[in-house]
């Protein structure tokens, strides 16, 4: 039976598992909390892969006091031997009395045997308490173990009119300091920042993280599809950058930009680089999360193409004209039914400009 403590603490547990969403990848964020007698004895949350989880993290804090206690953790615990050894068998060990878990992990090597160790051990087991809430903090992680790709999140900053640089392709700067800290946020959160090469001739972006501090830099990934990317390009310093070309991309050019310590990856036909096939290709490469930061052709294909999973639009308060360039390039649509229709689930101010965080609705992709 679900009590009101149990999602206090429960809701405890998801803001300690926030702690690691910078740091955790390819793992998912978690979260635990150990609690005796209406005391917590016992917090902890996963910090980095390879390190010890957040079961195990909060079962040295609480010591001795985790034996007849509850333990409330964000995700199922692990069942099998990876880098480190099953949680479900640290907190039998402890000797538990009962566990609440928000989700099951979608883990195969997982995927309910974590539970089933628990309620053989005869530890009380209440799953599905704030799982709406687990789900979202690990969604990218969810993505790639059911879809096998990535989360894909695409980032627009635009004028309220929606439009993303002047005719020119000027753009610096639509949006003010706050919203560009709340961008490099994501970038911070992201396992990798998605680029086509027209905004790259563009504005020969690097794509990192400066703004807040982080322990990693994202991966950075350029679709060009017959490698034109120039050798002064900025976002070849920084931190790994992998370019994705077509097939029929010159080989001399491969050879010129791995010397210069990118990574060519040939994802593509009819001289295109494939997105679906390039998103399954990442997440082979266990990425959670990734975050497309491009113009209107790229944003439109990934839209199209029903590979976008959420959309972070920065509106700032200005006016650039009907003559400026666009968010999205899409088909024009004869009908309103056609229509790529989202859904918004956030929206606030964030310095002068405001963010809207929307999905596409069912059966967009």
């Amino acid at each position: 039976m679900t009590t009101a403590d149990d999602f206090v603490h429960m809701a405890q547990a998801l803001r300690l598992a926030e702690r690691g969403c910078y740091s955790t990848s390819p793992n998912p964020r978690v979260g635990c909390v150990i609690v005796r007698d209406g005391v917590v004895v016992g917090e902890g949350w996963h910090v980095k892969a390879g390190e010890p989880h957040a079961e195990v993290h909060a079962l040295r804090m609480a010591g001795e006091a985790a034996r007849g206690a509850t333990a409330y953790v964000t995700l199922e615990p692990c069942s099998h031997h990876g880098r480190t050894p099953p949680c479900a068998d640290a907190l039998v060990v402890a000797g538990v009395r009962r566990v609440v878990v928000a989700m099951q992990d979608p883990n195969p090597l997982v995927a309910g045997r974590g539970l089933q160790r628990l309620r053989a051990a005869g530890i009380e087991v209440q799953a599905g308490v704030l799982e709406q809430q687990a789900q979202a903090l690990n969604a990218g992680f969810v993505s790639r173990m059911t879809r096998q790709r990535p989360l894909v999140r695409i980032k627009v900053a635009s004028s309220l009119d929606g439009r993303t640089a002047l005719a020119n392709g000027r753009s610096f700067w639509i949006t003010g300091p706050a919203a560009r800290r709340d961008v490099h946020d994501l970038r911070a959160r992201s396992c990798a920042v998605l680029t086509g090469i027209g905004s790259v001739l563009q504005d020969d972006p690097q794509l990192t993280v400066r703004e807040v501090e982080t322990a990693r830099q994202p991966l950075r990934i350029v679709l060009d599809s017959q490698l034109r990317l120039p050798e002064t390009a900025r976002i070849l310093d920084g931190g790994p950058l992998l370019i994705v070309c077509a097939e029929d991309a010159a080989a001399e050019r491969e050879h010129k930009l791995g010397s210069l310590g990118a990574e060519v990856l040939r994802c593509g036909r009819d001289g295109r680089v494939d997105l679906p096939q390039l998103l399954q290709e990442l997440g082979k490469r266990q990425l959670n999360e990734v975050m497309v930061e491009a113009g209107a052709t790229l944003n439109g294909a990934f839209m199209a193409a029903g590979l976008a999973d959420e959309v972070v639009l920065y509106f700032a308060p200005v006016l650039m004209g009907h003559g400026a360039r666009g968010q999205f390039a899409l088909p024009d649509f004869a009908d309103m039914a056609e229509c790529r229709r989202l859904k918004i689930t956030d929206m606030r101010a964030v310095g002068q400009d405001w963010r809207i965080t929307a999905i596409p609705e069912q059966g967009e992709n």
